[in-house]
């Protein structure tokens, strides 16, 4: 039992070339496919409210997750907490999480331009034209849409209230 659920994680864990094979499968199958991306880095009741909002927005969804090597960059020398095959291993474990597949760039519009789901979400914190990849999104006929995200959480504020207890 326990083979067949990291056998399974595994499987959800994807190259690129691997998900483009997927994607395209899953396409022809007539399947609606969704892709959203990120750091998550400490998973947390935001992501996954989050998460499962854009997994009904069709019937397969994609998470593009930040190498470490991006997080860095973007977040800083102390980040990211976990590393990026911790972080994929958590968010594939996730049952409305069909696919992970990791990116270096600081953004994810090279990943989607070769993906080009169907529908690409972000979180209300962005405008459609400040999404990575709608561009791409869009003039393939997809659509681009925004989810509220869940007021007090995310990974930042977790990692400074765990430092303020500490000091």
């Amino acid at each position: 039992m326990r083979q067949e659920l990291e056998n399974t994680l595994l499987n959800k864990i994807q190259t690129l070339p691997q998900m483009q094979e997927t994607i395209t499968a899953w396409k022809v199958a007539g399947k609606k496919v969704v892709f959203t991306n990120g750091v998550f880095d400490l998973l947390h009741l935001g992501h996954v409210t989050y998460l499962a909002k854009a997994a009904d927005l069709g019937d397969k969804l994609i998470i593009g997750l930040n190498t470490d090597a991006s997080v860095k960059r973007l977040k800083g020398e102390s980040r990211p907490i976990n590393d990026q095959n911790n972080r994929a291993a958590l968010l594939a474990s996730l049952f409305f999480v069909d696919a992970v597949v990791m990116f270096e760039d600081d953004t994810p519009r090279d990943l989607i331009a070769q993906l080009l789901p169907d529908v690409l979400v972000k979180g209300a914190d962005y405008t459609v034209d400040q999404i990575a990849g709608s561009k791409e999104v869009l003039a393939n006929g997809g659509e681009v849409k925004t989810i509220t995200l869940v007021d007090g959480y995310s990974s930042t504020s977790i990692i400074n209230r765990i430092k303020a207890q500490i000091s």
